[in-house]
């Protein structure tokens, strides 16, 4: 993924809107790669950009070494479905169905024609991966907030996507699910998927190894360090009902960001 001068104004009758303001930046295949900044800094509209669902109003933007701005809304489509995957903060699942038939939407709208009985092999498949194969026929309502995002993180994977985009996937989940999330990430980034991850917190771009950040539409740091491991941060984890002493999160706050070199 490669962009270069990449600017996004809005206009809202008299007023524009500049989001982003001239973003240079590369992310190579295999990378984990956190984006940091205040609220209002652009992190989310460049994440909206890198994942081909909003166009730039300037600048270009190299996705496998084609200009996306090229592309027919038809092809942008098949880019989204066959090689980007998407996570989000509020996992965006249908209530009334089962996390099989939620991971199985995505494979409904290729343009190849799968058999049914192929759809719900590659939903186990996927479900599987995240560790739900025995909750396949469970809804949302009967699924704890870290199965909603593994349900939604299957979703993602079944088109088998090389870059992954999570905006937010630990913002509403406690520390010692964000953790088990993140330990999730790490190890599909391990299989070599690509991954993007939107978050505000500094311990939560300590197990990402790149680090970038923005303010007022600018990248204004791009920092590379040695990402904590997560399944370390949770065999350290100690439970309140274990322990007598008060509860604290390994991965901080503050100690896990500047062991792994990133700013508060």
């Amino acid at each position: 993924m490669e962009l270069s001068g990449i600017t996004r104004t809005y206009d809202t009758g008299a007023v524009h809107v500049k989001a982003l303001r001239g973003i240079d930046l590369t992310v190579e295949a295999g990378e984990f790669l956190a984006i940091m900044g205040p609220s209002g800094s652009g992190k989310s509209t460049l994440m909206n950009v890198l994942g081909c669902l909003d166009r730039p109003t300037s600048g270009r933007y190299l996705l496998d070494g084609i200009d996306v701005a090229s592309l027919a809304r038809s092809k942008l489509a098949r880019v989204r479905n066959r090689t980007l995957g998407f996570v989000f903060q509020a996992f965006h699942l249908l209530p009334r169905t089962t996390a099989r038939e939620n991971v199985e939407l995505p494979l409904l709208y290729r343009e190849e024609e799968l058999s049914w009985k192929e759809i719900h092999r590659r939903a186990a498949r996927a479900l599987d991966q995240v560790g739900l194969a025995d909750r396949m026929d469970h809804t949302p309502n009967e699924l704890s907030g870290g199965q909603k995002q593994r349900v939604a993180i299957a979703r993602a994977l079944v088109t088998e996507p090389r870059i992954l985009l999570a905006d937010e996937p630990t913002g509403n989940l406690d520390s010692r699910t964000s953790l088990e999330i993140l330990a999730l990430l790490q190890d599909l980034n391990e299989e070599g998927i690509t991954i993007l991850m939107v978050t505000h917190e500094p311990d939560v771009a300590a197990f990402t190894s790149r680090t970038v950040r923005l303010r007022d539409g600018l990248l204004r740091s791009d920092r590379r360090h040695d990402a904590l491991a997560a399944r370390t941060a949770i065999s350290n984890w100690v439970d309140e009902d274990e322990d007598d002493a008060p509860h604290t999160d390994p991965t901080g706050p503050g100690p896990a960001a500047e062991a792994a070199g990133v700013d508060a």
